[in-house]
């Protein structure tokens, strides 16, 4: 009988502490557990994100600090603390010529930038990652300017994103047209009317000229490109694979851009060079007008604060559009790297396109911003100019990048070295743009 009972309370006991195994946390239900430190959550809160495990970024850096704001990398390394960020920085000519050996070598970093053509010649190389899933995945594209796509494809890939944009306006002297008793520019302008502009703001003392009516630029951003884009010509095809410059359009651009030159309402080539480049003409009120660059503003307002000046979005074309041209440096991200480096890469980007980093970009005066909600700190700047919408809603306007692809900057070369011919004199403009065809088309077809 002891027996029993006591096999009875043995049973009861073993009762007991199964009822309690299942009573402490077991049930899925029960919202109101303990901690378990096993895992270092708390039970009932099984969606909470883990720690991140630890995972090395190498960015680059060309320009150092100079070009890349370092308040932008040091808050990304702040709110990142599972990335090990190691910065790769060099002056920009000796970064470029490293990165070359570095990608031969694949020693390269994981995510850096450099000028749009070139990354678009890394991409068909292989070299860098197609961020369009990426974009379409964590992007919201309504949230930024077209020009985050600088860097897409015909085929639709999008080899980088940009670090920032630099469009072009139309400057001017606002002294030179009080003077001149000229009506100022406006954003109604055509290229007949800044032609005509100036011809009327061109001072002559003799032989001499004192001050012409606008810079004629021979570089391609804000010289013969725009002037090729107005009256309807183009570089390259929609295709980017074959050559317009024997497109009679194209060679009309290049003839008014000569045309101005020759007849001395335009500045040449020997004057600009002889008076320190084109910022110091314009500035120091040898030009009335110049095709400025959208980051030659800090330059002004540094090196020539009492220079009275503004800008107006570049003239229209004949076909009544606008096309602004605008210049990018681009990250992008090695396609070498491995996964979880392409990864945090992307993370690095993402902030950066992210309002607190666009903002710090729109401050800095250097690029525009590629994020809209950056655009009002620009309309909050005291700094000149103070029509900036001249250079935003340019773009937004007609925003177009130099005809740029993956062999831009072989063809470009052949282009400039000609280009230069023409407006000296050396070459006429009809047979120049005809060597200028076939030289960019055995280019073309050599690349494709």
């Amino acid at each position: 009988m002891k027996r029993r009972l006591s096999y009875l309370a043995f049973l009861l006991a073993l009762l007991l502490v199964v009822s309690a195994c299942s009573s402490s946390g077991g049930d899925s239900g029960n919202n109101n557990a303990s901690e378990n430190p096993e895992n270092g959550s708390v039970s009932g809160e099984g969606n909470k994100e883990q720690p991140k495990d630890k995972v090395k970024l190498k960015i680059g850096l060309p320009g150092s600090y100079e070009v890349t704001n370092k308040e932008i990398i040091d808050k990304f390394i702040e709110t990142h603390p599972h990335i090990d960020v190691q910065i790769q920085e060099a002056p920009w000519g000796d970064f470029t010529s490293k990165i070359a050996a570095q990608i031969a070598g694949n020693t390269m970093p994981d995510v850096w930038f450099q000028e749009n053509a070139t990354i678009l010649g890394y991409g068909k190389r292989g070299v860098a990652e197609d961020l369009a899933p990426y974009i379409e995945r964590d992007l919201n594209e309504d949230d930024y300017i077209d020009g985050l796509f600088s860097a897409k494809t015909p085929e639709g890939q999008v080899w980088g994103v940009p670090h920032g944009i630099n469009p072009i306006a139309l400057a001017y002297n606002k002294d030179a047209f009080e003077k001149a008793n000229v009506e100022l520019p406006t954003d109604d302008w055509t290229y007949e009317d800044l032609i005509e502009a100036a011809k009327k703001l061109t001072v002559k003392d003799g032989n001499d000229t004192s001050q012409y009516g606008f810079i004629g630029s021979f570089s391609i951003t804000n010289g013969w490109f725009p002037w090729i884009k107005q009256a309807g010509g183009s570089a390259l095809d929609s295709t980017m694979t074959k050559s317009m410059f024997d497109d009679p359009k194209t060679i009309q651009g290049l003839g008014q851009l000569k045309d101005g030159i020759d007849q001395g309402y335009f500045t040449h080539i020997d004057y600009v060079s002889a008076n320190g480049g084109e910022l110091e003409v314009f500035a120091g009120g040898k030009a009335a007008m110049y095709f400025m660059q959208y980051s030659l503003q800090v330059n002004m307002n540094d090196s020539f604060p009492d220079a009275n000046w503004d800008v107006v979005k570049i003239p229209k074309a004949v076909d009544g559009k606008r096309y602004v041209p605008m210049v990018a440096n681009s990250w992008l991200i090695s396609s070498r790297a491995s996964q979880e480096a392409k990864d945090a890469a992307w993370e690095f980007l993402e902030f950066y396109l992210g309002d607190e980093s666009q903002k710090i970009v729109a401050e800095s005066g250097s690029a525009l911003p590629v994020k809209k909600s950056a655009y009002d700190v620009l309309e909050q700047s005291t700094m000149k100019p103070s029509n900036k919408k001249a250079f935003t809603e340019g773009i937004a306007e007609g925003g177009v990048t130099l005809d740029e692809n993956a062999s831009w900057s072989e063809w470009r070369i052949v282009v400039q070295q000609v280009v230069n011919e023409i407006v000296k004199g050396n070459v006429d403009v009809e047979e120049g743009a005809k060597e200028i065809h076939q030289k960019v088309q055995e280019v073309l077809d050599a690349n494709s």
